[in-house]
């Protein structure tokens, strides 16, 4: 988020929700019906020529859906900031406009197909710019939270923080931690056009010690670049604005077991060594239990979580391991195990400071 603006932080379980997941596939079908009935029109057209005029319309269509959504994106922040959207209302609004944005990608690349073969005419450039603009509204936290609404995954505790021009998610899900963060701020729409080793540059600058495990891989064209970093630990994707010449998009998957920001808290007692690896908030929380006696993992454990001065809520029981995992509030809060008559509090838990971008420090 901004360093000088005030957010608004929560977290939840998301579920299999049909009332969501309709509305998802509503979305879908919609644009999908679009994207058939523009391809219909121009393959149907008489003329070279004709063809080409509907080529340039329907591509000048997917540019003014494009500001909609950013439009719709950017109102959806403003608003559960302010407190007018629940976590989950921006959750489902998000996934619609990640959908949508996948439909008109994919009506882009109809587009682009057809363009291909007319008759002296080429796809202009200004495509390939607008394929990279869509897909920053997409994420894999959205991308989580459509498959579990449509009940294709387990439930998943998603964190979401806000500002008026900014949301962060982030989510655990397959031994990994998933985080997604998109800034208004930092992007310059309708910009000037930014190279990919320019691009590359900027988000060597930007993730230092991510950019020395593996070479940066640059896509984009014109005022948008997204640039992936693969790496022995997870993958890093950012999206670079040629109007800032900062990353304004970042995805980020790190597996949990080379997780770096951490410190930990301790506690013993009835029988058991609890461990706590506290995190930043919507970070990743490690909690681990021992067997005081052998130090062995014990496994099926319940683990719970409360809130400042809210109710405890189970986590979820330990594995053979000896570990849960949960995300980190921003407040202070409380993890309890809990294996009756057994109980052992670990308290006054806190987050440790949010890690910055080297430009925004």
């Amino acid at each position: 988020a901004p360093t000088d603006a005030d957010s608004r932080r929560g977290s939840g379980f998301r579920g299999a929700n049909l009332g969501p997941a309709l509305s998802f596939s509503v979305a879908d079908a919609g644009a999908a019906v679009e994207t058939e009935a523009i391809v219909d029109r121009i393959e149907n057209a008489q003329t070279s020529t004709e063809r080409q005029r509907l080529i340039l319309a329907a591509l000048s269509r997917v540019e003014r859906n494009e500001v909609s959504l950013h439009s719709r994106q950017s109102k959806a922040f403003q608003a559960h900031a302010s407190g007018n959207l629940s976590d989950r209302e921006l959750l489902d609004e998000l996934v619609r406009i990640s959908a949508t944005a996948r439909e008109y990608d994919g009506r882009l690349e109809a587009i682009d197909a057809l363009a291909e073969e007319t008759d002296g005419f080429s796809s202009p450039t200004r495509l390939d710019e607008l394929q990279v603009a869509l897909q920053v509204y997409n994420g894999p936290v959205r991308d989580l939270a459509l498959s579990t609404a449509r009940g294709d995954r387990s439930a998943a505790e998603i964190y979401v923080e806000s500002t008026p021009s900014s949301v962060t998610l982030a989510t655990i899900v397959d031994g990994e931690y998933v985080r997604e963060t998109f800034r208004n701020d930092r992007w310059g729409r309708g910009g000037g056009a930014i190279s990919n080793d320019e691009a590359i540059n900027v988000t060597t600058a930007a993730y230092p010690e991510t950019a020395a495990l593996r070479e940066p891989d640059a896509f984009g064209a014109g005022a948008v670049q997204r640039i992936t970093i693969p790496h022995e630990y997870g993958l890093l994707r950012a999206f670079v604005s040629g109007g800032t010449e900062q990353v304004f998009v970042e995805h980020q998957r790190i597996n949990l077991s080379a997780f770096p920001d951490t410190e930990r808290a301790s506690e013993a007692g009835d029988g058991f060594n609890v461990t706590v690896e506290r995190s930043y908030a919507g970070g990743p929380v490690t909690v681990t239990v021992l067997d005081e006696e052998t130090g062995d993992p014990a496994p099926d454990v319940t683990v719970t979580k409360s809130v400042g001065d809210g109710d405890s809520r189970t986590i979820g029981t330990t594995d053979a391991d000896g570990v849960v995992r949960t995300l980190s509030p921003a407040e202070p809060y409380r993890i309890t195990v809990v294996d009756e008559p057994r109980v052992v509090v670990v308290d006054d838990l806190r987050p440790i400071s949010t890690p910055r971008l080297v430009d925004d420090e």
